[in-house]
């Protein structure tokens, strides 16, 4: 026993010394603020939000008047009319200049319902942002919890390793007094390769799920990386915040306020009825004020003419007006493209009521998933002391004769076994339990 704990002494202080040589070991909050500002889905996100953005000014700017300019040069060759009215072979040119604006005075409320709308597609498009970034959060945290079930995992086959190590070398000196067989040296031996195997495996485990984040984390090689691993008073204290958990619907109270998505699709829905009134608006009739400047200057080939100057003065002109356009009858286009955004509205409202029910679903597995973890959790640590105690005594048996060697392999193997459950439900207990309180709004982290 005493073997035992010297060999298992040195792994861990082993263990220490390879944590602490490493470079940078990363928390989950700084594993997620990485992953969120370098992920390229959120930085189309981003742009999309950017897009929107640009749609609502130019709905904005379109109150404004327009200003344009244009310049003319035409030439004319062949037969035409004259001045006094006698058709001839001339050659003509003539050159104009124009300047005008036009002003929207009335649009049938279609520029500012546009308005509204791409104000709202910002705001949902923002959330639709917020959403992706709770989406790589929740990833990231995911693949933390794997790599920290990982690491306590091969911890324990090491221990393994270290176990039956001592019992080779325990083994090794009894056949060197005589004390046992070569058999049962064999034996042991064999179930040390399996050891040694199921370590590696683990070990292996590990590296893959450490690529597995570095990937979400886009960072360009898994080597040198390593994660901040909770301490035991840290697991312990969170195992036991709160041992009552809220009721699915009170969590889903909670999540209808906070979650991204909801708001999204809400914004959404309350843009269609912008929509409808924009496809309504092709009803009302349309006024605008234009105005503008021109000037032009004139020539024929054979015939005197002004000078450039001269013409562009006395031809200089100005002109002002309304502009009134009344719809009679499109072919029903309007009458379609209204009960089009109609249906668009019941669509976007089934929608709304999809994502309610998807996350009203997602909030009861989480739930259910942390009820069954936290049970597994307790059940696991009462197995934990009953299979530690078995294994002891069942040591103490082998090592004075009472017991064979597939009676202890048998005790430690269903001892490391407790310990690694006992791993995977207390993680697991407290990842679900980091989710509730994400949906309910709070960070993800522990």
């Amino acid at each position: 026993m005493k073997k035992i704990l010297v060999v298992l002494g040195i792994l861990w202080i082993l263990g220490s010394l390879g944590v602490s040589a490493q470079t940078k070991q990363w928390s989950l909050r700084e594993c997620e603020d990485y992953a969120v500002e370098h992920n390229i889905s959120i930085k189309q996100k981003a742009n999309q939000c950017r897009q929107q953005e640009l749609q609502l000014s130019t709905a904005r700017n379109s109150r404004l008047p327009d200003l344009s300019a244009s310049l003319g040069q035409n030439f004319s060759f062949g037969r035409g009319l004259t001045s006094e009215n006698t058709y001839s072979n001339t050659n003509t040119s003539s050159t104009s200049f124009q300047l005008g604006m036009s002003v929207p005075l009335f649009t049938g409320f279609q520029i500012p319902n546009q308005i509204k709308l791409n104000k709202l597609n910002l705001e949902a498009a923002t959330a639709d942002l917020e959403k992706a970034k709770n989406d790589i959060r929740m990833q990231v945290a995911q693949a933390y919890v794997e790599i920290l079930y990982d690491l306590e995992i091969a911890e324990v086959a090491h221990r393994q390793v270290a176990i039956d190590s001592a019992q080779v070398a325990r083994l090794e000196a009894f056949v060197d007094n005589g004390k046992a067989a070569e058999a049962e040296l064999s034996q042991q031996k064999a179930a040390l390769a399996n050891s040694r195997l199921t370590a590696t495996q683990a070990d292996n485990n590990t590296r893959l799920a450490l690529l597995t984040l570095s990937q979400l984390l886009e960072l360009p090689t898994p080597e040198e990386f390593s994660i901040e691993r909770p301490s035991a008073e840290t697991i312990a204290r969170l195992s036991t915040l709160n041992p009552e958990l809220s009721t699915p619907d009170l969590i889903y109270a909670e999540a209808l306020g906070v979650k991204p998505e909801i708001l999204s699709q809400q914004l959404r829905l309350k843009g269609t009825e912008h929509s409808i009134k924009i496809a309504q608006a092709a009803n009302y009739p349309t006024l605008s004020l234009s105005g503008g400047l021109g000037t032009n200057y004139y020539k024929t080939s054979g015939f005197p003419a002004d000078a450039f100057g001269a013409q562009l003065k006395n031809n200089f002109s100005q002109f002002i007006g309304l502009n009134l356009n009344v719809p009679i009858f499109n072919r029903f286009s309007t009458r379609n493209n209204i009960r089009s955004a109609r249906i668009d509205q019941e669509n976007q409202q089934l929608e709304l009521d999809n994502t309610k029910k998807t996350l009203y679903k997602e909030i009861q597995q989480v739930y259910y998933n942390a009820k069954n973890a936290q049970t597994k959790e307790r059940s696991s640590e009462e197995a934990v002391k009953s299979s530690q105690d078995a294994f002891v005594l069942m040591q103490a048996k082998y090592e004075n004769g009472k017991a064979n060697i597939t009676e202890f392999n048998e005790a430690k193997n269903n001892y490391l076994k407790s310990e690694s459950d006992l791993v995977q439900a207390r993680y697991e207990h407290l990842y679900q339990r980091a989710l509730i309180e994400f949906y309910r709004g709070k960070v993800l982290e522990f």
